[in-house]
């Protein structure tokens, strides 16, 4: 019922075409853990990928694609539980974009989008 945007209908092609697979695992409990979140149904995480070429070479980079969904503007947070020592905006060959410096706040990364606007990101990791 309603818009594709409130019936979530691109959550539920994601659900479809990448189901969850259930794989056994040891008897031991381990603590429910999520490496990114976005605080926006609107924006989707498409990627992540070990920083490739354009990159510079760093090894201690991670790549994120994210892109905005619903045909809307929109303000999102890309939360981490990685540890991150820097993350500026990349083209899409990686390269990071001229003064794409993004700050890093507690609450993660505040991402402006326009309808269906895409985003690399790279995050550089503390290790």
């Amino acid at each position: 019922a309603g818009s594709f945007q409130e019936a979530g209908v691109i959550q539920q092609a994601y659900n479809l075409n990448f189901p969850l697979h259930v794989v056994p695992a040891s008897g031991a409990q381990c603590p429910a853990w999520s490496a990114f979140s976005v605080s926006s149904p609107a924006v989707v995480l498409e990627t992540v990928k070990q920083a490739g070429a354009g990159a510079e070479d760093r090894p201690e980079a991670v790549v994120v694609r994210l892109y905005e969904a619903h045909g809307s503007t929109v303000t999102a947070w890309l939360q981490t539980s990685l540890p991150i020592k820097e993350a500026m905006l990349c083209d899409l060959l990686e390269r990071p974009a001229a003064q794409g410096q993004l700050p890093l706040e507690p609450q993660g990364l505040r991402l402006s989008f326009t309808p269906f606007r895409v985003l690399s990101i790279l995050l550089v990791r503390s290790c």
